[in-house]
This record gives structure tokens, C-alpha cells and sequence, in this order.
């Protein structure tokens, strides 16, 4: 093995390894101690975070912040990957910014230059339109980290009627028409909660030990499951009929899946069970459908856009 590939291939070792010696390392490869020596140096100066540790226990590590071994991507491959990362920059805030762009920088910097010439061609004529929002949601990355770790977070947060302190255990974050939303297990309400990331005024890991939840079968993946938790409410049947523009505005509604059914035809209906306590929210949302949408049932529900509509007319009569 020359010295290059095997360079490159105790990077790998050394990435997969938490902790090792060089006497490990010299067997696994075959060399001497002294080679290994000189090769873990060659390793650090090309920026491989290794520090070592003195005693009868000691040996090297890699520091969390590591270095990725090399990976060859096709053309297209390296296009693709270029296009998902860029598009995010829509997003004023991510949990990862710097990091993103960091990231996208040494990637198109590395690129041969026929594939960056055809990016740069290509910059303008692709995208990925998010509307631009003025909100701030600089917890991001505490959210992210209390979601993964499973930790109880307590943030400062302002809904629609107050600003309150409250004790939350994430789920994840996910971003929608350029707004961040962060599903928890809410202490003060017993259920989960979806809360505004930009409505978050402080989040700090919670220091008066109430214990979390095993909420570890619970992601964004399974989010119809989400509200599986929630105290036991009365539930109203919906049906509501759609014309084509009706589908196409309910499929990008992140709540509808379940709900909506879609004809041949290209026209469908939404169908199930919501909450009493939604109606508002379905009032509102399907006023916004115009006629669209035509509501069969709940009588509820129709009753509550009419009062929506009234005190609307109310401000221009």
C-alpha cells in the first residue's frame, strides 16, 4: 500500500474510531509505530482534530468537530447536492447557517471548473422559492439539540392571547412558506403543541428537574401521530367539497394528508374527524379557499365562518 491510500485510508479508520493507539493503529496497517507516528502527523496538519492523551489509558482521540473522509460524486451528483444546499438561502435563519454555508463554499470551491462554470450558468434559472420573512427565530439549534437529545427546554413564548413562560420537550423543527415551527410536548397544557419559532423570546435547557418523556418514537415523520397524546376532545366530522384549485391549495397544507381525498377528475374532498377547538382555524382557512371549496358538514363550521364573514363585512359597512 502506498503512502497516499493509506493516508486516506487511516482518515477513515480514525473518523470511525472514538479512541485509539498508535500500536492499534501500526497493527491494523501493518507498519511501524514510527510510520503510524508520522502519518497521524501528516494527518493533523491537514486538518484532521486529533489530540492525544498521556498515561497507562492514554491514547489518541478525535475531536467531535472531525473531518469527513473524501467522497467522489458523479457531475450530477455534485449539481444536485450544490442546488439542495443553495436553495436554502432563502431561510434568514437556520439551525446550521453558518455551517451551510460554510459547507457550500468549500464544496463549489473544490469543484473542477467546467462543473462550476455550469453552476454558475444554472444559478439563475433554478431556484426554490421561499417567501422572504422578517421574523427572527434564533433558538433553532437549542430546539433541534432538546428534540434529538430528548431534554425539557424552558422557553419564553408569546401565542395569540399571552407571553408566557413555559416548560416544552421538542419534537423537531420543520420550516413552512418561510416560517420555522417547532411540535412539543407543552408541561403547561398536557398535550403536544405546534409553537411559532419566531414567537420564542428565549429557550434554556430547564435546570428544575422535571423528568422528560420518552418521546423517542415520536418525529416529524409520524407527525399525524403527534397529537395522538392529547387529552380526549370532541371530535366533528368534516366534509368539505373541492374543486381542482381547491386540491391543489389544501395539497400544500402540511395538516391536510389525511384529510384530503383527490378524484380522478382532479377534484376531491376533504374528510375526517377535527377537533372542536379547530374550527376557527378551519373557518378561516376555508373562507380563504373562496369558492373553491363548498363545506357539507360540520353545521358548526359554518356557523363560524358566517360569524367570521359578518364581523369582516362589520369593518368596511
Amino acid at each position: 500500500m502506498n503512502k497516499s491510500q493509506r493516508l486516506l485510508e487511516l482518515m477513515m479508520a480514525v473518523n470511525r474510531k472514538r479512541k485509539f493507539t498508535v500500536k492499534e493503529l501500526a497493527g491494523e496497517f501493518n507498519v511501524s509505530s514510527r510510520t503510524i507516528l508520522r502519518d497521524l502527523q501528516e494527518l493533523s496538519e491537514l486538518g484532521v482534530p486529533l489530540y492525544s492523551e498521556v498515561g497507562p489509558h492514554g491514547g489518541y482521540q478525535v475531536l467531535k468537530e472531525r473531518i469527513l473522509p473524501p467522497i467522489a460524486f458523479t457531475e450530477e451528483e455534485a449539481v444536485a447536492i450544490f442546488f439542495a444546499s443553495h436553495a436554502l438561502r432563502h431561510y434568514a435563519v437556520l439551525p446550521f447557517k453558518a455551517e451551510s454555508s460554510s459547507a457550500l463554499r468549500k464544496f463549489y470551491n473544490n469543484l473542477s471548473g467546467d462543473v462550476r462554470d455550469r453552476i454558475d450558468e444554472m444559478k439563475n434559472r433554478v431556484d426554490f422559492v421561499t417567501p422572504i420573512r422578517q421574523a427572527e427565530s434564533p433558538y433553532l439549534s437549542i430546539l433541534l439539540e432538546g428534540a434529538i437529545e430528548q431534554k425539557v427546554l424552558l422557553i419564553d413564548y408569546e401565542s395569540k392571547e399571552l407571553r408566557s413562560s413555559r416548560l416544552i420537550q421538542p419534537v423537531g423543527i420543520y420550516a413552512s412558506s418561510g416560517l420555522w415551527y417547532c411540535p412539543a410536548y407543552c408541561f403547561l397544557r398536557g398535550e403536544i403543541r405546534v409553537f411559532r419559532c419566531d414567537r420564542i423570546y428565549s429557550a434554556v435547557y430547564d435546570d428544575s428537574r422535571v423528568e422528560p418523556l420518552d418521546l423517542r418514537q415520536i418525529h416529524l415523520g409520524n407527525r399525524e401521530d403527534l397529537f395522538k397524546m392529547e387529552p380526549e376532545e370532541e371530535q366533528l366530522k368534516l366534509y368539505v367539497e373541492l374543486s381542482k384549485e381547491g386540491v391543489q391549495r389544501c395539497e400544500a397544507e402540511l395538516w391536510s394528508p389525511s384529510r384530503l381525498h383527490i378524484l380522478e377528475d382532479g377534484t376531491g374532498r376533504l374528510e375526517g374527524d377535527i377537533p372542536r377547538s379547530d374550527l376557527p382555524f378551519f373557518a378561516k382557512f376555508i373562507i380563504g379557499l373562496g369558492d373553491a371549496a363548498t363545506v357539507q358538514e360540520p353545521a358548526e363550521l359554518v356557523d363560524e365562518m358566517k360569524r367570521l364573514l359578518v364581523r369582516l363585512l362589520g369593518k368596511y359597512s
